[in-house]
């Protein structure tokens, strides 16, 4: 597992550019499904039939897209504006190392305004802010364009035995989690057929999940995302990293669902908290639940610390506590699922 999540995250796809790695993250599923297809807005869904007629659908989904920068010009002396992609933390900004994806790979860092006139009072946005490649403007303007994708630097490292720090664990750890489930499913005996789904733009509006549930339209689907996990400046509405996954409960959450889950969790002694949403979730689990006609939604979250720059840290047993747990659920499903009425 450790080595899967660590090869989503090295891989560079902005919302909107998933085009860049959404073959390779299908290949990736293509030895444990019976048929994986990529859909006209970029999102994977690999399926995985029990072949039982009439059988239920569940779908498993993720978001494969990253937040990032696209370029929005080049300057006469060659450095490079750009607009945010996402929620970008803007005090993460200045001197972090980004790469460019023009004509080939161009590494930058960016820049500050200049000591003498820089105010330690502002909050510098990135309309205040330009990238530096070292390289001369005219190198510069023959290999980037406007538009071009901008991602942050890869830096991964172990913190201590048991914790990562990478770009984009958000969600790249929760699609490693989806090919988990797929792999340790793939020569179980099924009563329903399973749609895992990594899908596109999440970080831009939850359009991904939202088209692929009202084309999968299926009984149930369970999103996989990330919650926030404590860190120095955040206790409260956290949860401890390396203690578990977290079940969402909520109006966005079906009731029937999320105790099932529970119950599954507590029978095979997986370790998790409970997190409250009072309202919306600020995941793919919100257009999901109201796609079509209606679909019974959870939601399963790894605690991760430092959201949104590019030294996002969770625990691997995290994202194995996640794996479990949904591939036990599905493999203990039977055909008939009226129990989810309400």
């Amino acid at each position: 597992m450790r080595e899967l999540i660590l090869k989503l995250s090295e891989m560079r796809g902005i919302s909107g550019h998933e085009y860049r790695i959404n073959k390779e993250i299908a290949k990736l599923f293509e030895p444990y499904c019976d048929s994986v297809k990529i859909d006209a807005l970029g999102s994977v869904i690999a399926v995985r039939r029990c072949g039982e007629y009439n059988a239920p659908k569940v779908m498993i989904e993720a978001h494969m897209d990253e937040i990032g920068f696209m370029v929005s010009s080049v300057t006469d002396e060659g450095f490079i504006t750009f607009v945010n992609v996402g929620g970008v933390d803007e005090r993460i900004l200045p001197s972090l190392e980004v790469t460019i994806h023009g004509k080939r790979d161009i590494y930058g860092v960016i820049s500050t305004p200049p000591s003498d006139s820089y105010d330690s009072e502002k909050s510098y946005k990135a309309e205040d802010m330009a990238i530096d490649t070292g390289l001369d403007a005219d190198t510069v303007k023959e290999l980037v364009s406007i538009g071009d994708s901008i991602t942050m630097a890869q830096s991964v490292g172990e913190l201590g035995k048991k914790q990562l720090s990478a770009k984009t664990m958000d969600d790249r750890a929760s699609v490693a989690a989806l090919i988990g489930v797929m792999k340790k499913l793939c020569k179980k005996n099924l009563h329903c057929d399973v749609y895992a789904v990594a899908a596109v733009q999440e970080e831009v509006g939850c359009r991904g999940g939202k088209t692929t549930s009202f084309g999968i339209a299926p009984d149930m689907a369970i999103a996989v995302d990330v919650t926030h996990g404590i860190t120095p400046d955040n206790s409260e509405r956290a949860f401890e990293v390396g203690k578990g996954l977290t079940i969402s409960t909520g109006p966005n959450i079906h009731p029937r669902l999320f105790q099932r889950l529970e119950d599954t969790a507590d029978f095979y002694k997986i370790p998790y908290d409970i997190e409250v949403d009072g309202g919306a979730t600020g995941t793919d689990a919100w257009p999901i639940q109201v796609s079509g006609g209606g679909i019974a939604t959870a939601l399963l979250s790894m605690p991760l610390k430092y959201m949104h720059t590019a030294v996002e840290t969770l625990a691997v047993s995290d994202v194995e506590a996640v794996r479990d747990l949904i591939a036990n659920f599905i493999e203990g499903l039977e055909s008939d699922i009226s129990w989810l009425s309400i």
